[in-house]
């Protein structure tokens, strides 16, 4: 079995795939869907603590940025500027 949990022990991440393995797609699309607001939460957060002034578009940018790409926040940034008075 490749060894995707460098930090885990073999048996650990046997037990783990095989949980994984047994789940009802109900369970894995739960479990999926937890993980990404995970992630999300924690790029937004990385947003905000990058943020001195922690303006709400800015760092919704920041994170368009970090999530998707530069060109994508750029096209967003270009978009929101056209759009406020």
């Amino acid at each position: 079995m490749p060894r995707a949990l460098t930090d885990t022990d073999s048996e650990t991440a046997r037990v783990h795939l095989d949980l994984l393995r047994s789940a009802s797609p109900g369970r894995r699309l739960a479990l999926a869907l937890s993980l990404s607001s995970s992630v999300i939460a924690l790029s937004r957060h990385r947003a905000f603590a990058a943020s001195s002034a922690a303006e709400a578009a800015g760092v919704g940018l920041r994170f368009v940025e970090y999530s998707y790409g530069a060109e994508l926040a750029a096209a967003v940034r270009e978009r929101l500027s056209a759009v406020r008075p």
